[in-house]
């Protein structure tokens, strides 16, 4: 059935994947309705093989279901599911139709509808992961690495509270998200690959497969392998919530770290601040009415489609609770999960983009050091007249810098003038000399560190 994509109503069709089709064809594969159905169908097909290898049905009786799995297409199962009112019921309907009447009691044998749900939830998260999620964000931080270790060096005045603090590198500041987001990758990883399924029945306690079974653990364990997957620790008729929420939960918090990383950049691209800048098309609109502006925007859908997916992550707190064996509490709400994993790939492809392009104005940044330089070197001012044995150190730089901003004279110039003080300054090194009489040298082992956190995750996510 075409539709037009303008007629949809998830923005997530409409809006942010008119313009990218290629992405969308990548999530559709995992994430879309189609994707669901054929993975439940995979599951109903691996249940027929392992029956066949028990003994159950014949090995041609499982060859018949699996092409028959192979047949069933989407739009058939929601039009039987019309007529049935469920879901798997109508899948397993549209399944036995291709059979013969030899093969059709063996369709979903011995299983309850979630074993086949939750069985290819799991599946399908993992191999979307391991397959579109994980090398997107490998990609991404490749990119996060590539800068932070090329603005090693560039002096960018710190920031805490909004003010200028003490200098680092626009290097360093990159690396907070070489790790942050590193981290979060490793997360993802583990989260998915502890994604489990079951085929244990209606309550979990394998009471039909124990029927033709002595070991019915067994008997899931051999379907789900033939998956990729391992069961569940516990299941009563679903799988235990906690291994998704655990990887919904690496997948928000790693949009977490995104956001933060474009509400930084989308401050470094304020007009009275400038250090950094997206890359503007030839004919590209910055607003309707001020042909002159260049918004952050991309770094700003960034921030808002975090805020979008983020509240989302409730739902899933929510889901953990199912009364007794089961209720359908979670009917609906488990149907909007893979949309979190939807937008945080949306957000990961748009940073990848614009950082590919981020233009880096080092003068700039120079520019805005400059302008305090004067004043952050009273904190290495105060701690070397401590080490001298100054009593009151700080008091006494702190009246320096009221002085030095009543006055323009340089701290360093009402040191040397101050005849308490200057003793203290006859005493210093050279080195501790150079750090006051050259404020952007005081940036201790930023660019050190910024090595030592690039090689780390290098090591970490990309060298086997």
């Amino acid at each position: 059935m075409e539709r037009d994509i303008f007629a949809s109503l998830n923005p997530f069709d409409h809006r942010y994947y008119a313009s990218n089709p290629s992405l969308f064809a990548q999530l559709s594969e995992y994430f879309s309705e189609n994707a669901y159905i054929r993975y439940e169908l995979k599951v109903e097909a691996a249940l027929a093989r392992v029956l066949a290898k028990r003994g159950i049905c014949s090995t041609e009786i499982a060859d018949e279901i699996e092409r028959a799995c192979n047949e069933v297409q989407p739009e058939e199962v929601y039009l039987e599911e019309e007529i049935t009112k469920h879901n798997i019921r109508a899948l397993v309907n549209c399944i036995q139709r291709r059979v013969s009447d030899g093969a059709k009691p063996y369709v979903h044998f011995t299983t309850t509808s979630v074993d086949i749900m939750d069985s290819a939830t799991a599946m399908r998260f993992k191999e979307a992961t391991e397959q579109l999620v994980l090398p997107k964000c490998l990609e991404l931080e490749s990119i996060l690495i590539e800068i932070a270790r090329r603005e090693k060096d560039t002096v960018q005045v710190g920031r805490t509270h909004g003010q200028h603090a003490v200098p680092i590198t626009f290097g360093f500041a990159m690396a907070e998200y070489v790790t942050r987001f590193g981290s979060r990758i490793q997360a993802i990883k583990a989260t998915a690959s502890n994604l489990r399924g079951k085929i244990a029945g209606a309550v979990g306690a394998y009471n039909a497969s124990n029927l033709f079974f002595d070991d019915p653990m067994e008997f899931e364990t051999e379907v789900l392998w033939e998956l990729g997957l391992k069961p569940a620790m516990y299941s009563n008729q679903i799988v235990e919530p906690e291994y998704i929420t655990d990887y919904i939960h690496a997948i928000v918090s790693a949009m977490g770290v995104l956001a933060n990383l474009a509400d930084d950049i989308r401050h470094l691209q304020r007009t009275e601040i400038g250090e950094v800048g997206e890359v503007f098309e030839a004919h590209q609109v910055g607003s309707s009415t001020m042909p002159h502006k260049r918004n952050p925007w991309n770094f700003e859908h960034i921030k808002s489609l975090w805020k979008t997916v983020m509240p989302r992550m409730m739902t899933l707190y929510m889901d953990q609770i199912s009364e007794h064996q089961r209720d359908l509490t979670n009917s609906a709400s488990g149907r909007f999960v893979p949309e979190i994993v939807v937008g945080f790939v949306a957000a990961v492809d748009r940073m990848t983009r614009v950082l590919k392009k981020l233009v880096v104005d080092q003068e700039r940044m120079k520019r805005n050091f400059d302008s305090t330089k004067e004043m952050v070197i009273a904190e290495p001012m105060y701690i070397l007249l401590a080490s001298l044995g100054h009593p009151n150190a700080h008091e006494a730089v702190r009246l320096l810098t009221l002085e030095s901003q009543q006055t323009g004279k340089t701290l360093r110039e009402l040191l040397v003038e101050k005849t308490e003080l200057y003793p203290y300054w006859e005493k210093l090194n050279p080195k501790q000399r150079e750090i006051l009489e050259n404020p952007e040298k005081y940036i201790g082992w930023a660019s050190k560190k910024t090595e030592i956190l690039c090689d780390y995750w290098e090591k970490q996510l990309f060298i086997q």
